[in-house]
């Protein structure tokens, strides 16, 4: 089977799908592997990395997307692209299938098999391919350094001649798998840490970190069987906000991590919240690109508020650490292939038998199959 892999597009994007590593692998394998020239370059990777170790590097992507069996990327497809895919071949991704239902429309038209690297189920067996976990905790420990380079104070407690220096207090709302590693990484500069997360079961996990667990009474809350927060009631909000408010005024740092998956993130930090917290001061906003959980964030960019506060929205965060990035993504897809590959056949083989095929492949046949997505859209 001819395995492509087109150079990401994105502006600023610096991974790559698939590292030297991962490809040696599909070869050995019995896979034909076709890339785009310049593929790994943000990562540190040449295409002369990429041939030795049995890749054919290409330069006309058209071509090389029309021949492909399998499409293995980062970042969903333009439209347009789609329909220069081979009818019946697979195509893996990111694909935001909860919003991006045009998209969907055009793998069905083409009859594409299309996978979504979003929607690989929590489960013990698919750890190895969740893309989401693995993303989320470089992006966890890059929210933090953003905000220490931003903050015009150290972090750490520090004793000399000239007088002690306190701690910098960290706040970190939502204890989810970018959340534990901020805890962790804030931690481990010497910041004051405390955490916020509706799901008072993870208050736990995140004192095992070191960290304050902040105590809101919300009443009843809960999370999804995949272990994502369930969105609050308008009043739960309201509390929420009401209850972090003197937190947030006193930190040096705030990183927001709240997402619901396949619908908009909450505004957790409202415009009086910022404006009481002190000068110089930075907020992190993770859910900048899906419109912000932060009042005042702007998607793609870092802003300074009338009082000094910064809000930075840059996003893509894992990107800013490409080369462990590309390899986690990498092995992510390499144990998705390899999953359902035959290697008597040297074919790929979806068992629809399988619960994570049954999870993440959104089109087949030319029918959404997916049945969370097809409850989505009816």
């Amino acid at each position: 089977m001819l395995i492509a892999i087109p150079k990401e597009t994105l502006p600023g994007e610096n991974r790559a799908s698939m590292i030297p590593d991962s490809v040696k692998k599909l070869v050995r394998a019995g896979a034909e592997i076709q890339l785009e020239a310049g593929l790994g370059l943000g990562a540190g990777y040449s295409d002369q990395d990429y041939v030795d170790v049995g890749a054919t590097v290409v330069a006309d992507r058209q071509a090389m997307l029309g021949a492909a069996d399998i499409v293995l990327r980062l970042h969903k497809p333009d439209i347009e692209e789609v329909a220069q895919l081979k009818p019946g071949s697979i195509h893996v991704s990111y694909l935001d299938p909860f919003n991006e239902r045009e998209l969907v429309a055009a793998f069905q038209k083409q009859n594409i098999t299309a996978i979504s690297m979003e929607m690989i189920p929590r489960i013990t067996r698919s750890q190895k391919m969740d893309a989401l976990s693995s993303q989320a905790n470089l992006a966890g420990y890059v929210m933090v350094m953003k905000g220490v380079n931003a903050l015009d104070r150290i972090l750490p407690m520090m004793m000399t001649p000239a007088g002690t220096l306190k701690p910098a207090s960290v706040f970190i709302i939502g204890a989810g798998v970018a959340g534990l590693q901020a805890i962790a990484t804030a931690k481990r500069l010497g910041a004051k840490v405390t955490a916020f997360d509706t799901r008072a079961v993870v208050a736990e996990q995140v004192q095992s970190l070191g960290a304050k667990f902040l105590d809101i009474d919300l009443g009843e809350t809960g999370q999804t069987k995949d272990g994502y927060a369930l969105a609050l009631t308008p009043e739960q909000l309201q509390m929420q906000l009401d209850g972090q408010k003197a937190e947030i005024a006193q930190s040096d740092i705030v990183i927001t991590t709240a997402q619901l998956f396949g619908r908009p993130p909450p505004v957790i930090v409202k415009a009086d919240a910022v404006a009481a917290m002190k000068t110089g001061s930075v907020i992190v906003d993770m859910a900048a690109e899906n419109g912000g959980n932060v009042e005042g964030t702007v998607p793609g960019q870092n802003v300074v508020t009338d009082n000094g506060v910064h809000i930075i929205g840059t996003g893509n965060w894992a990107s800013n650490v490409p080369r462990d990035a590309s390899q986690m993504y990498s092995s992510n897809l390499f144990n998705l292939v390899d999953e359902f590959w035959n290697s008597d056949e040297k074919t790929f083989h979806l068992d629809f038998d399988n619960e994570i095929a049954t999870g993440c492949v959104i089109t087949h046949g030319g029918e959404v199959v997916n049945e969370t997505i097809k409850n989505h859209y009816a």
